[in-house]
């Protein structure tokens, strides 16, 4: 079982998640797991037509540490849809943080 826990944050829009992976990854000794997409079926209602996953990794302090400084930036650009952080995730849970949207054409 891999001990590490998992932090999620969905915010909207690619540049947002980027910058909310930065500013978590300054915050904590984090390291990211692929980003995730997902095309809302209302994006005419929403400030960015895109939603977008951020998964950080890493110590539950850490990743507590890196999720604060996100949605901080999250709320400062687009905003944030939903956030969760699993202490310790179960082996398959690990696996379901591999697959990415992106990698989809």
């Amino acid at each position: 079982m891999n001990n590490e826990a998992v932090g999620m944050l969905e915010v909207y829009g690619l540049v947002t998640a980027f910058m909310c992976a930065d500013a978590g990854c300054k915050a904590g000794n984090v390291w990211l797991e692929p980003f995730d997409k997902n095309k809302p079926k209302n994006p005419d209602e929403l400030p960015v037509p895109l939603l977008v996953m951020v998964k950080f990794r890493g110590s539950v302090a850490d990743v507590t540490e890196a999720m604060d400084a996100a949605v901080r930036k999250a709320e400062a650009m687009t905003g944030w849809v939903q956030k969760f952080i699993i202490p310790s995730p179960t082996d398959d849970t690990v696996k379901m943080l591999k697959i990415s949207a992106f990698d989809k054409r």
